[in-house]
């Protein structure tokens, strides 16, 4: 029903944003590879991918076509809900996940949270000929400050559900390794060890 939306970034997280139009204030659900390319207090652009259930009426943000494009063939694969997708797309940049589908890297995408052996397969089998129509370049690396980087990435992932102390174990040790980590890549590495 909507394509997209322009407005004022009031509020940002990694998992989600709130846009103001025209008075109005919409909760848009986002992946981390979007909200890195966000700034808050800033006009924006989104994308957006309407899911309507019975209890809720949600808004997934993107920051490209292409994105979106990637989240509704996710969504159409047999046991892949919107989360599931979103986590997808949070934990593998586009261009990386269009990759590990058309060349079989079952290893890959069982290391995302949520994806097993035969969610994985299904997600090969059902979109390799679809993905080949889409172009995707490589994404840009944002990098952030080591403050900002822990701050964001904490959130990011307690909202994902995994425990607040075994995420701050997994993000000082991986700071400490490499301090000049973009908030996605941090995201993407912490879910490896989660």
């Amino acid at each position: 029903m909507y394509e997209y939306i322009k407005g004022h970034l009031v509020e940002l997280t990694p998992t989600y944003a709130i846009v103001e139009n025209n008075d109005i204030g919409y909760f848009i659900n986002i992946s981390v590879n979007t909200s890195t390319t966000l700034k808050k207090g800033q006009e924006c652009q989104l994308y957006l991918h309407q899911v309507i259930r019975e209890d809720a009426q949600l808004l997934f943000g993107f920051i490209d076509k292409k994105e979106r494009e990637l989240f509704r063939l996710l969504i159409s694969v047999s046991g892949i809900g919107p989360n599931t997708a979103r986590l997808v797309l949070s934990s593998v940049c586009s261009y990386d996940l269009a990759e590990a589908i058309l060349k079989n890297n079952l290893a890959l995408l069982q290391s995302i949270k949520g994806i097993g052996s035969k969610t994985a397969q299904r997600i090969i089998i059902e979109l390799r000929d679809k993905i080949a129509d889409i172009s995707i370049e490589n994404d840009q690396k944002v990098l952030l400050s080591d403050n900002t980087l822990q701050k964001d990435a904490l959130v990011a992932l307690t909202m994902l559900g995994f425990s607040k102390t075994a995420v701050e174990k997994v993000l000082n040790k991986l700071v400490k390794e490499n301090n000049d980590l973009s908030l996605e890549e941090i995201v993407k590495q912490a879910l490896n060890y989660l």
